[in-house]
């Protein structure tokens, strides 16, 4: 363990599973907080086979393995973040879960700005910032599955995250105990929030996709109207990001002034100066 474990209360599944709304309960499959984990989008992928029932969650304290995008790791010493996952079963084709990454982005940044955090936002298509620096990502995976189409959605957020640790960081960050200025914060409410809003908002998606929440995304967006450039496996894109379409994609204003639509998957976007 670390200092910040001291300073940290330790997730309690019972403390979590009362503070939840009546909603949250509802569609709530199951939760389990774990002391030390590889992965907990792993975790929740491996007991898609075993029938887990949608709106299953995993919390851990550690994560030994966690990962971001693109192969990228996920620093997650022990207390000193938030990292857990849900599993979701879509009655919906694949092609119809266009946006959920950026779905699951809204759902965090109302969780935050609940728990009190003004400025955060979102850089398409899954990281939370909090004035130019990543607080928190997004990882969405899926699995095999009879019938309905699973997904396992990870979010990794930073709490208090120790000196030597953070030190391994290769682009600006920040925790939540500098964005707040105290050295205690309740995790457990934290997970509340997160939980609660990561399920209703994802009932909401299945109900009517991304085009519901597109005009959320704009209010969180930290991309739109600056200059950006995109790495695709094959090609690399330059231009002005001018908001995302219905179906999440970013839409990119390139040079010659046209508009072109870019999906995310393999797509790594930086802003240029």
């Amino acid at each position: 363990m670390n200092d910040a474990s001291v300073k940290l209360e330790l997730l309690d599944r019972e403390r979590i599973l009362t503070g939840l709304t009546e909603t949250a309960r509802a569609w709530l499959g199951r939760l389990e907080v774990h002391p030390v984990l590889d992965s907990t989008n792993d975790y929740l992928l491996a007991r898609v086979g075993e029938d887990w029932p949608s709106g299953s969650v995993c919390l851990t304290e550690q994560q030994q393995a966690g990962r971001g995008r693109l192969g990228r790791s996920w620093l997650s010493p022990f207390a000193a973040s938030l990292a857990g996952s849900l599993l979701w079963r879509f009655n919906l084709p694949a092609a119809a879960l266009s946006g959920l990454s950026l779905a699951t982005g809204i759902a965090v940044a109302r969780a935050l700005r609940n728990f009190g955090v003004a400025e955060v936002g979102l850089k398409w298509p899954n990281d939370v910032w909090w004035c130019g620096r990543k607080l928190g990502g997004i990882l969405l995976e899926s699995g095999g599955s009879s019938g309905a189409f699973a997904v396992v959605a990870g979010v990794g957020l930073n709490v208090a995250l120790p000196p030597p640790a953070a030190a391994a960081i290769e682009q600006p960050w920040v925790d939540l105990r500098e964005i707040l200025g105290v050295e205690r914060l309740s995790r457990n409410r934290l997970a509340v929030l997160l939980i609660g809003e990561l399920i209703e908002t994802f009932v909401r998606f299945q109900r009517g996709g991304f085009a519901d929440l597109a005009a959320e995304w704009a209010g969180f967006d930290q991309v739109a109207g600056r200059r950006v450039r995109l790495t695709l496996p094959n090609a690399t894109l330059t231009g002005i990001a001018r908001g995302v379409d219905t179906t999440g994609a970013l839409v990119l204003e390139t040079a010659d002034g046209r508009l072109q639509s870019c999906v995310g998957g393999e797509i790594s976007l930086r802003l240029e100066s």
